[in-house]
Protein backbone atom coordinates (compact mmCIF):
# COMPACT_ATOMS: atom_id res chain seq x y z
CA UNK A 1 0.00 0.00 0.00
CA UNK A 2 1.06 3.33 -1.04
CA UNK A 3 2.11 5.49 1.75
CA UNK A 4 1.84 9.34 2.71
CA UNK A 5 2.51 11.40 5.41
CA UNK A 6 2.40 15.07 6.05
CA UNK A 7 5.23 16.59 7.82
CA UNK A 8 3.55 19.53 9.61
CA UNK A 9 4.35 21.22 13.15
CA UNK A 10 3.96 23.86 16.20
CA UNK A 11 4.55 26.92 14.25
CA UNK A 12 6.45 28.00 11.19
CA UNK A 13 10.14 28.19 11.01
CA UNK A 14 10.71 25.00 13.69
CA UNK A 15 12.13 22.78 11.18
CA UNK A 16 9.85 21.13 8.87
CA UNK A 17 11.90 21.68 5.91
CA UNK A 18 15.23 19.72 7.43
CA UNK A 19 13.47 16.70 8.75
CA UNK A 20 11.22 16.67 4.97
CA UNK A 21 14.43 16.29 2.89
CA UNK A 22 16.16 14.31 5.64
CA UNK A 23 13.48 11.63 5.11
CA UNK A 24 13.56 12.06 1.77
CA UNK A 25 17.18 11.31 1.50
CA UNK A 26 16.90 8.56 3.08
CA UNK A 27 14.20 6.62 1.40
CA UNK A 28 16.25 7.42 -2.29
CA UNK A 29 19.41 5.88 -0.27
CA UNK A 30 17.43 2.89 0.16
CA UNK A 31 14.56 2.26 -1.53
CA UNK A 32 15.68 4.06 -4.35
CA UNK A 33 13.68 1.47 -6.71
CA UNK A 34 10.47 3.06 -5.05
CA UNK A 35 9.11 6.01 -6.73
CA UNK A 36 8.87 9.08 -4.39
CA UNK A 37 6.93 12.47 -4.34
CA UNK A 38 7.70 15.58 -2.38
CA UNK A 39 5.10 17.70 -2.36
CA UNK A 40 4.64 21.77 -0.50
CA UNK A 41 0.77 21.84 -0.70
CA UNK A 42 0.63 25.15 -0.81
CA UNK A 43 3.60 27.64 -1.01
CA UNK A 44 3.34 31.20 0.31
CA UNK A 45 6.69 33.32 -0.87
CA UNK A 46 9.55 31.81 -1.60
CA UNK A 47 11.98 29.08 -0.77
CA UNK A 48 10.68 25.91 -0.07
CA UNK A 49 10.22 24.56 -2.93
CA UNK A 50 13.16 26.35 -4.40
CA UNK A 51 15.14 24.47 -1.99
CA UNK A 52 13.84 21.10 -2.73
CA UNK A 53 14.49 21.59 -6.29
CA UNK A 54 18.59 22.59 -5.34
CA UNK A 55 19.27 19.29 -2.84
CA UNK A 56 18.34 16.74 -4.91
CA UNK A 57 18.69 18.34 -8.80
CA UNK A 58 20.34 14.98 -9.36
CA UNK A 59 17.53 12.61 -8.47
CA UNK A 60 14.88 11.77 -10.61
CA UNK A 61 11.90 11.96 -8.44
CA UNK A 62 8.45 13.89 -8.32
CA UNK A 63 9.17 17.48 -6.76
CA UNK A 64 6.11 19.82 -6.99
CA UNK A 65 3.64 22.68 -5.22
CA UNK A 66 0.33 22.82 -6.69
CA UNK A 67 -0.39 26.22 -5.04
CA UNK A 68 2.02 29.13 -5.11
CA UNK A 69 1.39 32.90 -3.95
CA UNK A 70 4.18 35.60 -3.33
CA UNK A 71 3.08 36.66 -0.36
CA UNK A 72 4.81 35.00 2.60
CA UNK A 73 1.43 35.03 5.02
CA UNK A 74 -0.71 32.54 5.62
CA UNK A 75 -2.05 30.87 2.65
CA UNK A 76 -5.78 32.22 2.75
CA UNK A 77 -4.11 35.75 3.11
CA UNK A 78 -1.67 35.59 0.31
CA UNK A 79 -3.64 34.07 -1.83
CA UNK A 80 -6.46 37.12 -1.29
CA UNK A 81 -4.01 39.54 -1.88
CA UNK A 82 -3.62 38.02 -5.53
CA UNK A 83 -7.44 37.67 -6.00
CA UNK A 84 -7.50 33.83 -5.43
CA UNK A 85 -8.50 31.62 -2.76
CA UNK A 86 -6.85 28.31 -2.19
CA UNK A 87 -8.56 25.78 -4.27
CA UNK A 88 -8.82 22.49 -2.16
CA UNK A 89 -10.48 20.47 -5.13
CA UNK A 90 -7.59 21.40 -7.51
CA UNK A 91 -4.98 20.49 -4.45
CA UNK A 92 -6.55 17.45 -3.97
CA UNK A 93 -6.69 16.33 -7.06
CA UNK A 94 -2.75 16.77 -7.20
CA UNK A 95 -2.06 15.18 -4.32
CA UNK A 96 -4.20 12.40 -4.44
CA UNK A 97 -2.68 11.36 -8.31
CA UNK A 98 0.60 11.16 -6.54
CA UNK A 99 -0.53 8.94 -3.52
CA UNK A 100 -2.22 6.37 -6.08
CA UNK A 101 1.26 6.01 -8.48
CA UNK A 102 4.10 6.60 -5.76
CA UNK A 103 5.19 4.37 -3.15
CA UNK A 104 5.45 7.35 -0.92
CA UNK A 105 4.37 10.66 -0.48
CA UNK A 106 6.39 13.34 1.59
CA UNK A 107 4.20 16.29 1.79
CA UNK A 108 5.01 19.98 3.66
CA UNK A 109 2.35 21.88 5.65
CA UNK A 110 2.35 25.39 5.84
CA UNK A 111 2.78 26.67 9.11
CA UNK A 112 1.38 24.35 12.12
CA UNK A 113 -1.42 22.36 12.45
CA UNK A 114 -3.37 25.40 13.73
CA UNK A 115 -2.61 27.53 10.50
CA UNK A 116 -5.19 28.44 8.23
CA UNK A 117 -5.38 26.82 5.30
CA UNK A 118 -8.29 28.13 4.19
CA UNK A 119 -10.93 31.10 5.53
CA UNK A 120 -12.90 28.17 7.67
CA UNK A 121 -9.95 25.35 8.31
CA UNK A 122 -6.38 24.85 9.10
CA UNK A 123 -3.68 22.29 8.27
CA UNK A 124 -5.69 19.54 10.99
CA UNK A 125 -8.66 20.02 9.29
CA UNK A 126 -7.16 18.83 5.78
CA UNK A 127 -5.21 16.22 7.19
CA UNK A 128 -7.76 14.57 9.24
CA UNK A 129 -10.25 14.39 6.35
CA UNK A 130 -7.60 13.22 4.09
CA UNK A 131 -6.87 10.84 5.70
CA UNK A 132 -2.87 11.97 6.64
CA UNK A 133 -0.64 10.12 8.78
CA UNK A 134 1.00 13.14 10.27
CA UNK A 135 4.30 13.68 11.82
CA UNK A 136 4.73 16.85 14.41
CA UNK A 137 7.71 18.74 14.35
CA UNK A 138 8.42 20.56 17.50
CA UNK A 139 11.67 22.98 18.46
CA UNK A 140 14.10 22.19 21.32
CA UNK A 141 13.35 25.43 23.40
CA UNK A 142 12.08 26.91 26.44
CA UNK A 143 8.13 26.79 26.63
CA UNK A 144 7.65 23.85 23.79
CA UNK A 145 6.23 21.32 26.08
CA UNK A 146 2.98 23.31 26.39
CA UNK A 147 2.61 23.75 22.48
CA UNK A 148 2.97 20.31 22.07
CA UNK A 149 0.60 19.19 24.29
CA UNK A 150 -1.84 21.98 22.84
CA UNK A 151 -1.04 20.87 18.85
CA UNK A 152 -1.24 17.05 20.33
CA UNK A 153 -4.78 18.29 22.07
CA UNK A 154 -5.96 20.00 18.67
CA UNK A 155 -4.87 17.19 16.38
CA UNK A 156 -6.83 14.56 18.28
CA UNK A 157 -10.30 16.61 18.52
CA UNK A 158 -9.74 17.21 14.75
CA UNK A 159 -9.67 13.37 14.17
CA UNK A 160 -5.80 13.45 13.18
CA UNK A 161 -3.15 10.22 13.08
CA UNK A 162 -0.19 11.65 14.83
CA UNK A 163 2.71 9.19 14.24
CA UNK A 164 4.75 10.95 16.55
CA UNK A 165 6.83 13.66 17.30
CA UNK A 166 10.24 15.06 16.04
CA UNK A 167 11.94 17.40 18.31
CA UNK A 168 13.87 19.31 15.99
CA UNK A 169 17.28 20.85 17.60
CA UNK A 170 17.60 24.67 15.62
CA UNK A 171 21.06 25.33 17.57
CA UNK A 172 23.82 23.42 18.83
CA UNK A 173 22.39 22.78 22.80
CA UNK A 174 23.89 20.69 25.56
CA UNK A 175 22.37 17.46 26.49
CA UNK A 176 21.25 19.18 29.94
CA UNK A 177 19.43 21.85 27.47
CA UNK A 178 17.62 18.99 25.79
CA UNK A 179 16.36 17.07 28.60
CA UNK A 180 15.61 19.91 30.60
CA UNK A 181 13.57 22.07 27.80
CA UNK A 182 12.53 19.04 25.65
CA UNK A 183 12.07 15.29 28.39
CA UNK A 184 11.51 12.58 26.41
CA UNK A 185 9.48 10.86 28.53
CA UNK A 186 7.58 13.29 30.29
CA UNK A 187 6.57 14.74 26.74
CA UNK A 188 5.04 11.16 25.74
CA UNK A 189 3.44 10.78 29.15
CA UNK A 190 1.55 14.31 28.96
CA UNK A 191 0.53 13.55 25.11
CA UNK A 192 0.58 9.71 25.18
CA UNK A 193 1.77 10.04 21.66
CA UNK A 194 5.80 8.90 20.14
CA UNK A 195 8.60 11.04 20.50
CA UNK A 196 10.26 9.30 17.11
CA UNK A 197 13.40 11.34 18.53
CA UNK A 198 15.87 14.42 18.59
CA UNK A 199 17.17 15.72 15.60
CA UNK A 200 20.56 17.75 15.60
CA UNK A 201 21.37 20.87 14.14
CA UNK A 202 22.90 20.86 10.74
CA UNK A 203 24.66 23.64 9.19
CA UNK A 204 24.08 23.16 5.64
CA UNK A 205 22.50 20.70 3.65
CA UNK A 206 24.84 18.03 3.53
CA UNK A 207 22.84 14.69 1.72
CA UNK A 208 24.74 11.97 3.93
CA UNK A 209 24.72 14.09 7.30
CA UNK A 210 20.93 13.97 6.37
CA UNK A 211 20.42 10.25 5.91
CA UNK A 212 22.33 9.92 9.37
CA UNK A 213 19.99 11.96 11.08
CA UNK A 214 17.17 10.33 9.67
CA UNK A 215 18.59 6.92 10.40
CA UNK A 216 18.48 8.11 14.09
CA UNK A 217 15.08 8.51 14.26
CA UNK A 218 12.81 5.88 15.54
CA UNK A 219 11.97 5.32 11.33
CA UNK A 220 9.77 2.29 12.10
CA UNK A 221 6.85 4.86 13.02
CA UNK A 222 7.26 6.47 9.83
CA UNK A 223 8.17 4.34 7.17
Amino acid sequence: MNRAILVSGINTEIGKTKLITALAAYWLKYNAHKEIALIKLVQTGHGDLEHYQALFKDQLFTILSPLIFDAPLAPPLAAALEGKSVDLGYLWQVFSHQRETKALVLAEGSGGLGSPITQELVFADLAASWNLATILVAPVQLGVIAQIVANVALARQKGVNILGIVLNCQSHLSQQQIDNWAPRDLIVQLTQTPVIGYFPYLEGDDLDLLVQAAANLDLEYIF
